[in-house]
């Protein structure tokens, strides 16, 4: 119990908050790139690669229950800032700015220590031949999937990894946890993902991990600045939340009995009037994105539209061919 108990402190900084450049060297255009990344590009030369990956995953997935909550959250904040290009992953230098991974956003990110000791397998076996994008996508299927005991989605491979990493394009580019329905859906917009179906399955990623209280302490105790609590809160929930979170820096489920199983349970929640963020809320704020929160909730329809949105957002201004470079150690430039 107690092994459980330090594990689960041990993650306790994961939010899985759910989130710019067609080239290396400019900030994004929301450009979907699918068909220049391709299902096979290792087949010639790393065909061990995925299995790889999957190895490792698993390994790790094993050890710890929030292993997919923190890959996901890597996916997306990278993604989203930059395309997918892994300049989340790299680290300061006294010749640079302060890179992603500094912006206040990513503080709480855990993870990165996974994707290194995935990047350190594959080397071994094709030295500077997989790059860190491309691990980052396969080892975050593969931790999602892992409770399937078979992958939710195909993985195009193809990326290469950026060069720049700047901690001042974050903030412009991710949600918060207050973001209204227009803001989260503009953004998604401008991304590329202007299907509103991407805005209302990717917000599905709040089904795992957990929150810091102080995220949501605003909307608990001074909504409006007059001590009072967010109206569109279940009460019942909200006074759960009240007791769970009397000091700021307590945890939280994001999805209550259900933290760590990827499924439709947020939706449900959703419905309940249950959604732990104001952004997950105000899904329900538009007629449409309510219509497809009810349809999630049901069977496997979220998994399903889950997986196509991430094949997406996978493919957001991604580098190919010349572009950007494959790094030998992920949080560090060649």
């Amino acid at each position: 119990m107690m092994k459980s108990h330090t594990n689960f402190l041990l993650f306790a900084t994961l939010l899985v908050v759910v989130l710019i450049g067609a080239l290396d060297f400019k900030v994004c255009s929301g450009a979907l790139h699918e068909a220049s990344l391709n299902l096979k590009f290792y087949k010639h030369t790393c065909p061990k690669a995925a299995q790889i990956i999957k190895t490792v995953v698993d390994e790790h997935a094993k050890a710890n229950p929030f292993l997919g909550a923190m890959l996901l959250r890597i996916h997306y904040h990278d993604c989203f800032v930059r395309g997918c290009d892994a300049s989340l992953l790299l680290d300061p230098s006294s010749k640079t700015k302060p890179v992603e991974k500094q912006a206040r956003p990513n503080l709480s990110v855990l993870g990165f220590d996974v994707i290194d000791d995935i990047k350190t397998q594959v080397e071994k076996a094709c030295p500077q031949i997989v790059s860190c994008a491309d691990i980052v996508a396969l080892a975050t299927r593969d931790a999602v999937s892992f409770q399937f005991k078979r992958p939710l989605w195909k993985v195009p491979l193809g990326r290469r990894d950026g060069r720049i990493s700047l901690a001042s394009e974050v903030s412009l580019n991710l949600p918060s946890a207050s973001s209204n329905f227009s803001t989260l859906f503009n953004l998604f917009s401008r991304k590329g993902l202007s299907n509103l179906k991407d805005l209302v399955a990717l917000s599905g990623a709040h089904t795992v991990g957990i929150a810091h209280c102080g995220v949501i302490s605003r909307r608990l105790f001074n909504f409006t600045g007059k001590g009072d609590t967010d109206p569109s809160l279940n009460p019942i929930y909200a006074k759960s939340l009240k007791a769970q979170c009397s000091n700021h820096n307590n945890i939280i489920e994001m999805d209550p009995r259900s933290s760590t199983n990827f499924d439709n349970h947020y939706y449900k929640n959703l419905l309940e009037k249950k959604g732990l963020f104001n952004s997950d809320a105000s899904l329900l704020t538009d007629r449409s994105s309510a219509k497809l929160v009810n349809h999630f909730q049901v069977g496997d329809k979220f998994l399903l539209e889950f997986a196509k949105s991430m094949k997406r957002m996978g493919a957001m201004d991604v580098l190919t061919g010349k572009q950007g470079e494959v790094r030998k150690k992920c949080h560090l430039r060649n």
